[in-house]
């Protein structure tokens, strides 16, 4: 089977796609295998889904591969990669609430979340990249009168591409945006705990009218169709978004393979930084905002929080009548903003790290438990008393925990917050722009916010320090890193005399 009927809001029923799509066509796994998708909300099952064997990984690379060499790359013009990238767009805009229900059923986020915020995105993300697929210039290079020299940014070539759960879609249009933009073909794999909007999307991508090859996508498993991904020959660039052992996997497969190119976003562990000059009101609510928007399953995520002692007893009541304030419920309902976490594996995770810090002599300040009697909610969670040295200040939760410590000065909570092997996030709150100019300088992070938290934009590059990551997604820098450069010099009156 490749598709099959899924129960979305208010009991509508909807064919959804199933299976593999691979040369714009439907199709089960070579060996028939499958795999359980559940709902996060209710831990019930929802769909099986056909997963990918290392056989189904060559036949999409060689379906790419032979789009890249006809109808894509080079052969489509930055107009029509543009046109289809646009109508795309459209597509997915018409399609939100549709779109934003299987999101919200299969990662069990809000619907309003997914719908007008995570969609949202994906709309402009994928505009945005049309706009760059006539913009993508090399240069001219004045080496002597009798030379000319020029470089052109040409599409990589095949991408794969390994997408996380804790935003499916978005994270489909981050990477397909550009590389399609940039004239490269793609192998993509959604997680197997959240396949369906991936999937979903192909039949867009048909109707919008894409050719053939262009973009295939294998739902499966890490170890196997990851895996076969990581290690291709004839994949010239994996991109990956995920954990740091991950990560470190699809590099050494890369290296062990054909050296192909990687790019990876990958953990943070983000500090926040209060300084008594702040609004103390508005840096609670930014920093509510940080650590549980997606119920903590964010990369970048604000989870490590140091607060000025001077301001620490008037900001903490703040920060936790903001965390019970967390409108936590039923997904479908508009009100919810605060859903379950992915997997009971996930939820037992986050638990088992509220226990950790708590042995190690952390207090509860709210929260600290799973929360209904159905489905893998966690409250949300703030951990005070917290000191350098425990497992839950220096290890990635992804969950709703947040972890408090107390600073005396600027320059001792500089240490403190760059104290990580992480480097993706972090922010200041201060009223001093003095101040905010120093310490967003000092922070070791690829994003830095002042007064703020965790607000992107699709023109702004977004990336890690340290071990947050290899290289850059948004913006110009991620058309960039689905280009590769080439030189050619053209000789207008210079003779070779031989010998030498």
């Amino acid at each position: 089977m490749v598709s099959a009927s899924i129960s979305l809001l208010a009991g509508r029923k909807a064919q959804t796609p199933t299976g593999l799509f691979i040369n714009n066509k439907w199709v089960e796994a070579s060996d028939k295998g499958t795999f359980a998708t559940l709902n996060p909300a209710t831990g019930e099952h929802l769909l099986d889904i056909s997963c990918a064997t290392a056989a189904d990984v060559d036949t999409a690379v060689a379906a790419a591969r032979l789009a890249f060499k006809t109808t894509w790359g080079r052969n489509a013009a930055p107009s029509e990669r543009a046109r289809l990238l646009n109508k795309l767009a459209d597509l997915i805009e018409r399609d939100a609430q549709h779109l934003g229900e299987l999101e919200s059923v299969d990662s069990g986020k809000g619907l309003r979340l997914a719908r007008d915020f995570d969609i949202g995105d994906c709309v402009a993300c994928l505009r945005y990249y049309a706009g760059w697929a006539d913009k993508i210039n090399g240069q001219t290079i004045e080496v002597s009168k009798s030379k000319m020299v020029y470089t052109t940014q040409d599409p990589i070539g095949v991408c794969g591409q390994i997408i996380p759960w804790n935003y499916p879609m978005l994270m489909w249009c981050w990477k397909t945006g550009p590389a399609l933009a940039a004239g490269c073909t793609i192998v993509m794999k959604p997680s197997e705990l959240t396949p369906l909007t991936a999937l979903a999307l192909c039949d867009l991508i048909v109707e919008a009218g894409f050719p053939a090859g262009v973009v295939n996508t294998l739902p499966g498993t890490g170890p196997v169709a990851g895996a076969a991904i990581s290690s291709h020959m004839d994949i010239n660039k994996v991109a990956f978004t995920g954990s740091v052992v991950t990560g470190r996997r699809i590099m050494a497969a890369a290296a062990n393979s054909n050296l192909k190119k990687v790019t990876l976003e990958l953990g943070g562990k983000s500090p926040s930084i209060i300084f008594g000059s702040s609004d103390l009101e508005q840096a609670a609510a930014w920093t509510a905002m940080g650590i549980y928007y997606n119920s903590g399953q964010d990369c970048c995520a604000g989870s490590r929080l140091y607060v000025d002692e001077k301001c620490y007893d008037e900001f903490m009541p703040l920060l936790i009548a903001h965390a019970k304030a967390c409108a936590i419920g039923d997904p479908w309902d508009d009100k919810t903003s605060f859903g379950p976490l992915v997997s009971a594996v996930q939820r037992d995770k986050v638990l088992a790290y509220i226990e950790s810090g708590v042995a190690e002599g952390a207090t509860i300040a709210t929260g600290g438990k799973a929360w209904g009697t159905k489905g893998f909610y966690v409250e949300p969670t703030i951990l005070t008393d917290c000191t350098p040295e425990m497992k839950c200040v220096v290890e990635e939760i992804f969950g709703p925990v947040l972890v408090v410590c107390k600073f005396k000065s600027e320059e001792a909570v500089l240490e403190l917050a760059n104290d990580s092997t992480y480097g993706l996030g972090a922010a200041v709150f201060t009223g001093d722009a003095k101040q905010a100019m120093r310490v967003s300088a000092a922070l070791d992070a690829g994003s830095v916010w002042v007064n703020q938290y965790g607000i992107l934009h699709t023109s702004v590059p977004f990336g890690g320090y340290k071990m947050s990551g290899i290289g850059r997604e948004l913006g110009s820098h991620g058309v960039s890193e689905y280009t590769i450069t080439k030189a050619v010099h053209h000789n207008i009156s210079e003779e070779m005399t031989w010998p030498l």
